[in-house]
């Protein structure tokens, strides 16, 4: 079955190369939202730009961001000045480095994704690339492009696929110890076991229903009761056709032999 991906480019690691596919973990598609309607005409409202103190609407070709450097005082950006800094839509996860995956602090994972091999020929080079970080039990380290953005990423084997976790940058952690730091350090032992004795008797198996939002299921309740005295409307869909580019992939086998012959004689040359 043809899937609609995210992202689409090649997974690589030294000389062995694979398409891949990835597609986000996780989706927020079916959160209910509303539109902001004209209560009168039951039309949408649009929202417009104005001048904060002139009042008049500004024109899209007038638009510009700005970086505030004091009160009313700004550094205008406009679209070439940020088409200089973007990085070219490089489309490979080139794996620089392995890391024990134990290592790496939680807070630092940021959005899951799926990764998987993007046509039948790349399912090998997947594979091998998969169940070798498993066996080691280690995530490889990269880099990709999304948007304009460059992203730090890992990438965790699990069951017969990749996930691929982008990572926030450390300028955007937090530390811990400006909050815990007020902390009791050690607390009463004749408490802990009866606590123990809690979790025990509330201890169950994971399920997603534990999860499960409890005002989603009001609204949609309270949604169909309302669609019941309205007539569907019924809209359009149209279809997007995408030309497949060539695949790159080399011999698996002798891109893994090419690869550790390297890694060898630049280990000797040291």
């Amino acid at each position: 079955m043809a899937q609609r991906y995210y992202w689409k480019g090649y997974l690589k690691l030294s000389l062995v190369t694979c398409p891949v596919i990835m597609m986000p973990a996780t989706s927020e598609s079916e959160k209910v939202r509303f539109h902001t309607l004209n209560r009168e005409t039951g039309n949408r409202v649009v929202s417009q730009y104005v001048d904060s103190v002139s009042g008049e609407p500004v024109k899209e070709e007038d638009e510009a961001k700005g970086y505030a450097r004091g009160e009313n005082d700004y550094v205008i950006l406009t679209e070439d000045d940020l088409d200089r800094v973007a990085l070219d839509t490089v489309k490979t996860i080139d794996i620089d480095k392995f890391v024990q995956a134990e290592t790496i602090e939680w807070v630092y994972l940021e959005k899951p994704h799926y990764l998987m091999p993007g046509d039948a020929v790349g399912n090998e080079a997947f594979a091998v690339i998969r169940d070798a970080m498993k066996a080691d039990k280690v995530v490889g380290v990269s880099r990709v492009v999304m948007g304009r953005r460059e992203r730090a990423v890992i990438l965790e084997p699990r069951d017969e696929g990749i996930v691929l976790w982008t990572l926030r940058f450390g300028n955007e952690i937090r530390p811990e110890d400006s909050y815990f730091e007020d902390i009791e350090k050690e607390s009463d032992p004749d408490l802990v076991p009866l606590v123990q004795e809690l979790i025990e008797k509330k201890s169950a198996h994971w399920s997603p229903d534990m999860v499960r939002d409890p005002i989603q299921t009001s609204l949609l309740n309270l949604i169909e009761e309302k669609k019941k005295t309205l007539k569907p409307k019924k809209s359009a869909k149209g279809k997007n056709s995408k030309t497949e580019p060539k695949s790159n992939v080399i011999n698996i086998m002798d891109a893994l032999r090419s690869s550790v012959d390297a890694e060898l004689k630049a280990r000797k040359t040291r």
